[in-house]
Formats: structure tokens, C-alpha cells, sequence
């Protein structure tokens, strides 16, 4: 992008409280530095010639609110200098890592290293719920949110409702975010795939839709029971989940994973990439309930919840191998083709599942289009490109969906620092 270019007509969405409106920006130095008609007359006194753009969106920074990242200084499928690069080409400004690391951050000395005054791209942390993510003790809760923590969070799996209801009660967190995830792992067993037809033809071991709704419950009743405490669900999977949810007329926010809103059993090739994932992939019931939950506010968010791997790890038998996905470049164009483009959902509904969502779950302020701020990015839904894990703007990790495959919308400019 030019230091300075006038992006005159541009759809433009200023923040949550505004709708979407053609208009003229002004960028300089990748800042915002005007809209509309004092845009066109400070590019007019610096003799700049506008740019036609009306096809694009720009638009506010999108926020991840639950993601891994287990190594983040030698990782080798993903760092923190790799993960805030791919950040800035997907537009992500703000990310939120889980407690699962290789120090897995229970400890207030274990959230430290994580800020860089030249990067634009904030990394927020969750504290570890429980010492060591193993669901026997308590970690310092209060020392945790003192020492930088957002909220307390564990691993993707429900944690003894016993020692839930403890650190409930106990109340260090205050009103700090608390995201648990409803999924219970010894229900679940060997099950990959949700269970029913589809996962029976494909041979893959079934796991129950008990593995998520049983937790759920257990997770809703809670949530009754301590009404002061801010509880936060994380990758609801299911329709049965989505109608337990929607039965509680005062319900925790929830968060649903990207690729559970654009696969499905019924999607994908045997060989894909895409089958081993954490919560098991279920059948198109169960995306297109998770859509509509999304739509109508029963689900709040979606997120990323990349788990980079290395080449080793995806070489291994898909029963052997880590579960989950990377790549936060191939969550706006997919999500624009299938909620937008297919859907029919508007620009702002896709934002709030992508920005103003997230950011109401980690309890922080919404992003918006300011003058002066380099918190933007530019979309251009029409663009074709082919996916390429080894293409230098992308994520290092090799559990990349798609290789190959050609996509249609892109980022094509953001302004924030690495």
C-alpha cells in the first residue's frame, strides 16, 4: 500500500453501533487519518488522486478469543514472532491464548514475555483454572488476574465440577472471565467424530453427543448457582447443545470453532486434514444449528482455537495425532463465503461473530475505526488466491486446511505492526 492513498468510494464499518456506508479514508503511514469530506480535502491539498475500492471493506481488527500456543519462543509449528505475523495478514489485532503450554501458565512468572512495545497485535492470556491443567488444586486465582491474566480458563475438556464449584466459591476471579470448555473426555473415549450415519460410513470410532451435553449441564447449572461469576463456553459442536443452551433463558456467553461453520461430516474427503479436531466434527444438522445459534445470539463468538502442529505431527496416524487446525488466514474468506455469500448474513452480523463477540467474551473494549489508529484492515471479498502453508504470510504450522485449493476473498491490507 502507498504512504498515502485516498480510498474514494470504500465501504467502510466504523465500530458495533454503526451500520456499514460507502465513503471516502484517507491512510497515510498505514494511519487512519480522516473520513468522508475531510478526507477528500486534506488528499486534495497533498495533491493526491483518489482510488476507486468499492468492492472492499474497511473495517475494524478482528479478536480471537481462545487459541495455543505451547512454545512460544522454539516452537516449531508456531512462535510468537510467527503467530503475531500471520495475525497482521489475517487482520487479527487481538488474540487470546489458553493455558496449555509446555510451562503450562498457572504461575504469575509464566504469563511474563508476552508484550512487545513495537507490535500492534495484543496477546492476552488466560490463567490456568487448576496447578498444571491436571484438575486436582486450585492455582492462585488472585495472583493470577493481578499479574496480567484476563481470565482463567484450562485446557479444552471440563475439569471436576468438584473443583469448579470450589474455585467458584472461593471467588478470586471476581467478575473476570471464567471459559471452560463442555466436553467430557472419558465419555468421549476414542470417538473422533460426532456420532450417526456419516461418521458409521466413514469408519471413524464415534463419540457421543453425551460427551458434550452431559458437561453442558453441568456447566449451565453452575453458571444458576453462582449468577456473580462470569462464566464463558468455550466450542460448542452440536445441535443438541445449541437446544440446551437455547432453553436457558440466562445463559453463559459461548464460543463456537471456525471450522465447525464450514465443515461437516458431508464436506470433507477421507484423506482431509480436517477430521481430527477438538470438539469431534459433527454432521450438517449440527453446523447449520451452530450457525443459527450464532445468528440469533445463543452463541457469541467465534474463534480460531488454532493448535499449530509441526510436519511430524500431521504425519502420524489421525488416531495418533494431536487434534485441531491452524491457519487465521482462512477464517474471514470462508466464514464471508459461507455465512455472506451463502447465508446471506450482512456485514455487521459478521463482524460481531468475528470482533465485537470476542471482545464481549474477554471483557474488553470493542475494536473500532479510529483517526490516528493503525487498528484496521481491508478485505477484499472478491479476490482469488490458492492456499499455500509455505507462503511466507501464512501461519508456520503444517495442520494447515485447504493446501492447494483456490479461495475467494483475502486481506489485502492491515495496518497494525508485528
Amino acid at each position: 500500500m502507498p504512504e498515502a492513498q485516498l480510498l474514494d468510494p470504500i465501504r467502510i464499518l466504523h465500530g458495533s453501533d454503526q451500520p456499514v456506508v460507502e465513503d471516502a479514508v484517507l491512510i497515510s503511514d498505514k494511519h487512519l487519518i480522516a473520513f468522508g469530506e475531510k478526507a477528500r480535502k486534506q488528499a486534495n491539498q497533498l495533491g493526491l488522486s483518489s482510488t476507486a475500492a468499492s468492492q472492499q471493506l474497511l473495517a475494524p481488527c478482528l479478536v480471537d478469543p481462545h487459541s495455543v500456543l505451547e512454545d512460544p519462543i522454539s516452537g516449531r509449528s508456531e512462535t510468537l514472532i510467527s503467530l503475531r505475523h500471520t495475525a497482521v495478514a489475517a487482520g487479527y489485532g487481538q488474540l487470546a491464548l489458553l493455558p496449555r503450554s509446555s510451562s503450562w501458565r498457572d504461575r504469575p512468572e509464566r504469563l511474563q514475555g508476552f508484550t512487545n512495545p513495537n507490535s500492534d497485535v495484543d496477546i492476552h492470556l488466560w490463567g490456568g483454572f487448576s496447578r498444571d491443567g491436571a484438575g486436582s488444586e486450585l492455582s492462585p486465582h488472585a495472583d493470577l488476574l493481578q499479574h496480567g491474566a484476563l481470565g482463567l480458563a484450562d485446557d479444552d475438556l471440563i475439569l471436576p465440577v468438584i473443583l469448579l464449584q470450589r474455585g467458584l466459591l472461593v471467588g478470586e476471579m471476581g467478575t473476570a472471565p471464567v471459559l471452560l470448555a463442555p466436553r467430557d473426555e472419558q465419555i468421549q473415549g476414542d470417538g473422533m467424530v460426532r456420532e450417526g450415519v456419516e461418521a458409521l460410513r466413514a469408519g471413524w470410532p464415534p463419540d457421543p453427543f453425551a460427551s458434550e451435553t452431559l458437561p453442558l449441564r453441568q456447566l449451565l447449572e453452575l453458571q444458576q448457582q453462582h449468577p456473580e461469576r462470569s462464566l464463558r463456553l468455550m466450542n460448542l459442536a452440536t445441535a443438541n447443545g445449541v437446544d440446551i443452551m437455547a432453553s436457558y433463558a440466562s445463559r453463559p456467553m459461548a464460543s463456537v470453532c471456525w471450522w465447525h461453520l464450514v465443515a461437516d461430516q458431508s464436506r470433507l474427503e477421507p484423506t482431509e486434514l480436517g477430521w481430527r479436531i477438538t470438539p469431534s466434527l459433527g454432521s450438517s444438522r449440527d453446523r447449520e444449528a451452530l450457525i443459527n445459534a450464532l445468528a440469533n445470539g445463543t452463541l457469541t463468538a467465534v474463534a480460531v482455537h488454532s493448535t499449530p502442529l509441526d510436519e511430524e505431527d500431521t504425519q502420524l496416524p489421525p488416531n495418533q495425532r494431536v487434534p485441531g487446525l491452524a491457519g487465521h488466514h482462512l477464517v474471514l474468506p470462508s466464514l464471508w463465503q459461507e455465512l455472506v455469500v451463502k447465508a446471506g448474513w450482512s456485514v455487521e452480523q459478521l463482524w460481531h461473530a468475528l470482533s465485537f463477540g470476542p471482545s464481549q467474551m474477554l471483557n474488553l473494549p470493542e475494536e473500532r475505526l479510529n483517526p490516528g489508529s493503525r487498528r484496521w484492515l481491508i478485505f477484499d471479498p472478491d479476490q482469488l488466491w490458492v492456499q499455500d502453508r509455505h507462503d511466507g504470510n501464512t501461519s508456520k504450522a503444517a495442520n494447515q486446511p485447504w493446501q492447494g485449493r483456490q479461495l475467494k476473498g483475502r486481506v489485502v491490507a492491515c495496518g497494525l505492526r508485528e
